[in-house]
């Protein structure tokens, strides 16, 4: 393992899609409140799946109100992962219409085919983790006029001095990322080869859910910027309160969190009770995971950052959780 290693985060890309979408809101270019629909009217019609019909068709009504921003935020717009994590009939359909990072090869085409398809449950009503900071990506683009990984370098990786942070898998950097393994069935770890690594068609297709990689030095700058409040090193991202909303619990009082103890910011996890969380930790410790196994985490109270970053899918809770232990039983001194 190089010291300089690029680790593929897959959905460590979703917290610098929100802080992306979230220098746009600052610069007054929406509201949280505001309708989806009124940005990206595709969204006007979409339905909710309320079951099939007699010849195997989804059946939808309308929803009981608008799909905000603030809901795609905080995945409780009411979209579906593809069957990434569920296997639900609206995953089926996304992934018999393409919605896959696999087979999309633009953000345009993403919120073209997603539009069309039913909304799998009430809007606020569920936390489902879902193509939203995808929705997010392609919003960076509509209020900026810019490409989505454009936008990022210029305005977050430039500014916080993240040399070394990309979209998928540049030629001349290939030899710095690290072989990736998967588990081969029997107990064992099966190498990722270069030709099946889902990586390699990022560089010119990101999306906002996936795509970025980074060095563990570049991503402490970011996770050291969202502690500190939105700044580092005399170099602002976001507002201090901007930044506060963002960690705090946005989901909707009658949501059920998407874990006990947890709950979600605006693109992050907010630790709400450690107790019920089960493992040493902080109220309002925040972060969020990547499937390869790589883990970050932020805690206002200790003045901490906690980064951990393998390569192995699907992601180790385990390990990540035994991470965590560490850290906190090593604090003895405030």
């Amino acid at each position: 393992m190089r010291t300089d290693a690029i680790f593929r985060l897959f959905s460590m890309t979703k917290p610098i899609t929100s802080v992306a979408l979230l220098t746009l809101y600052e610069q007054g270019k929406f509201q949280l409140t505001d309708p989806l629909e009124r940005y990206l009217p595709a969204f006007k019609d979409v339905g909710v799946y309320t079951g099939t019909d007699a010849s195997g068709r989804m059946t939808v009504k309308p929803p009981a109100r608008k799909i905000t921003l603030q809901d795609v935020f905080r995945h409780t717009a009411g979209f579906a992962y593809g069957g990434y994590f569920e296997d639900t009939p609206v995953d089926r359909a996304y992934r018999d219409a393409g919605i896959v990072y696999a087979r999309l090869d633009s953000l345009d085409e993403l919120i073209r085919k997603l539009s069309g398809m039913p909304l799998l449950y009430e809007p606020g009503e569920r936390w489902v983790y879902s193509f939203a900071h995808d929705v997010q990506a392609y919003l960076v683009e509509y209020f900026s006029g810019m490409r989505f990984d454009e936008y990022c370098r210029r305005y977050i990786f430039q500014p916080l001095g993240m040399k070394d942070t990309v979209f998928g898998i540049p030629r001349d950097l290939a030899d710095r990322y690290p072989t990736g393994y998967v588990a081969d069935g029997s107990g064992g770890l099966k190498a990722v080869s270069a030709e099946d690594d889902p990586y390699r068609r990022l560089e010119q297709h990101p999306f906002g859910g996936i795509s970025v990689a980074s060095t563990a030095d570049d991503y402490l700058r970011f996770s050291q910027m969202l502690l500190n409040g939105g700044e580092l090193n005399g170099v602002r991202i976001l507002g201090r309160k901007t930044v506060e909303l963002m960690v705090s619990d946005n989901l909707p009082p009658a949501t059920a969190s998407w874990a006990p103890g947890m709950r979600y910011g605006l693109g992050v996890s907010v630790v709400a009770d450690p107790a019920q969380a089960g493992n040493l930790g902080s109220q309002g410790q925040f972060g969020w995971p990547g499937v390869a196994s790589t883990w970050f985490a932020a805690d206002p109270k200790e003045e901490l950052v906690m980064l951990l970053f393998t390569q192995y899918t699907p992601r180790d809770v385990r390990f990540d959780d035994e991470f965590q232990t560490l850290v906190y039983q090593a604090l003895v001194n405030r």
